[in-house]
C-alpha cells in the first residue's frame, strides 16, 4: 500500500486506491447490501434523540459487542461476503481484525460528523482498515492540536484506507454531505481487545 504523507505528522496512514478492481467492488457492494441486516439507531444530540444520518451494521468474528455515543451494538457474525473481504484485507496488511462497523450512506444527504474511533475497547492505538464501495465521497481529516493540518481524500469504490497508530489519538475524521452522491457502503475493520 502507498503511504500518504501528512506534513508535520508522523502518524501512520496508507491508502490503496485500487485495492479491488471495479467489477469486484461492484459485486461486493451488491452482496453486502443484500446480506446485511441494516439498522438506524438513535444518538443523543443537543439534549434530544435523533436518527443517525446513515444505516449501519455491526459484525464480529468473535461475537463481540461495540459501544459508542451512548449506544451498544450487539454482534452479528460475519456474513460470507464480509468474511471473504476480511481475509483479503488481513492478508494484504498483515493485521488481524475481529470486527467491522459497516455504514450504508443511502445518498449524499447521509453523512458522518467529526469523531475519532477511540473507544476504550479498541486499545490505546487502534488500527482501522476502511474499505469503500459505491459512490465516491470526501473523507476529511483534521489534527487535534494544529489547525493548519487538514487533509481531504476522495475515497473511491474499491479503495482501502488504513488509519494506523496515532491517527485516532491525534486526528478527527468526518464524511461530509455531498450533493448528488449515490449509495456508498463503508466497512471499517477493527480489533476489539479482549483480555489482551
Amino acid at each position: 500500500m502507498e503511504r500518504i504523507p501528512i506534513i508535520g505528522c508522523e502518524d501512520e496512514c496508507w491508502y490503496d486506491e485500487n485495492f479491488l478492481q471495479q467489477k469486484d467492488a461492484s459485486s461486493l457492494f451488491n452482496r453486502i447490501s443484500n446480506e446485511t441486516d441494516w439498522i438506524q439507531p438513535q444518538i443523543r444530540m443537543f439534549g434530544k434523540w435523533v436518527d443517525q444520518p446513515r444505516l449501519l451494521a455491526w459484525q464480529s468474528s468473535e461475537g463481540l459487542s461495540y459501544s459508542y455515543s451512548g449506544i451498544t451494538l450487539a454482534a452479528n457474525p460475519y456474513s460470507i461476503a464480509v468474511a471473504e473481504i476480511a481475509g483479503k484485507i488481513e492478508l494484504q496488511t498483515g493485521l488481524k481484525f475481529n470486527s467491522v462497523l459497516i455504514n450504508f450512506y443511502r445518498d449524499g444527504k447521509d453523512s458522518m460528523g467529526w469523531h475519532a474511533d477511540d473507544e476504550p475497547e479498541l486499545g490505546e492505538n487502534p488500527i482501522i482498515a476502511s474499505l469503500s464501495l459505491g459512490s465516491a465521497r470526501d473523507f476529511v481529516l483534521k489534527h487535534n492540536q494544529r489547525s493548519d493540518l487538514k487533509k481531504v481524500f476522495l475515497l473511491t469504490s474499491g479503495s482501502l484506507l488504513l488509519m494506523g497508530k496515532g491517527m485516532q489519538k491525534n486526528w478527527k475524521h468526518a464524511l461530509p454531505k455531498r450533493a448528488h452522491a449515490g449509495p456508498r457502503i463503508n466497512l471499517t475493520f477493527r480489533r476489539i481487545l479482549v483480555g489482551e
